[in-house]
């Protein structure tokens, strides 16, 4: 069930940056469509240095892949003149930004600033818990100390966000957020492990057999 506060927005036809989404904890994300195009660019840019026959990256690519293509396909109002007044500024004045990010254009560096350096500082989260307010801790290593400025994307219109919700069809925007800071952070974590990389140990034979489909 949608949160009723998200219902009560359709009067406005936008939602409120900060406000309460109606989840404990978790506020109105300020500019969650950048947020995820940076989050979901990122996560395919480091899934690149994982094998391609790793099952992880397989599904993960898949996902990730099918759920930036949704986010791209909705605009705002104002957003392809918005992105071009902000890709000129980080072109002509956010070179070391570019490179502090191992940025590749432009329009993966509008979504990073919108990210980690969003003008309101109440929507550069996590959006929930104890550090709300914080740089996420993936990001901390990452944020340069001096960027240009620009303003934020334009709003979606409620509509808008719940046609997205609607196509991803896993919670509000901000919960899907939250999921793709996880899986950013945990790439690393499965880069750092190796995890496609044989056993030390093989298991026994027949060890996992039990569990298969179709064996009781």
């Amino acid at each position: 069930m949608r949160p009723a506060i998200r219902l009560l927005a359709a009067v406005s036809k936008r939602l409120e940056p900060g406000s309460p989404t109606g989840l404990a904890g978790l506020t109105t994300h300020g500019a969650p469509r950048s947020a995820l195009i940076f989050l979901y660019t990122s996560t395919l840019r480091k899934l690149q240095q994982i094998p391609e026959h790793s099952v992880y990256r397989q599904a993960t690519e898949a996902l990730t892949k099918q759920r930036l293509s949704i986010i791209e396909s909705v605009k705002p109002a104002g957003y392809d003149s918005w992105l071009e007044k902000v890709q000129w500024q980080i072109h002509n004045r956010g070179e070391s930004y570019r490179k502090n990010f191992g940025l590749e254009n432009e329009g993966e560096a509008v979504g990073a600033f919108a990210y980690t350096r969003f003008k309101d500082p109440e929507n550069l989260k996590p959006t929930s818990g104890d550090h709300a307010g914080e740089i996420p801790d993936a990001m901390k290593d990452e944020v340069p100390d001096s960027i240009v400025e620009i303003e934020p994307e334009p709003q979606m219109t409620l509509e808008q966000v719940q046609e997205i919700e609607e196509k991803i069809g896993a919670g509000l925007l901000e919960e899907v957020i939250q999921v793709a800071e996880g899986e950013m952070r945990l790439v690393d974590k499965m880069i750092a492990s190796k995890v496609w990389e044989p056993l030390e140990e093989q298991a026994p034979e027949g060890q996992w057999s039990y569990f298969e489909r179709g064996a009781h």
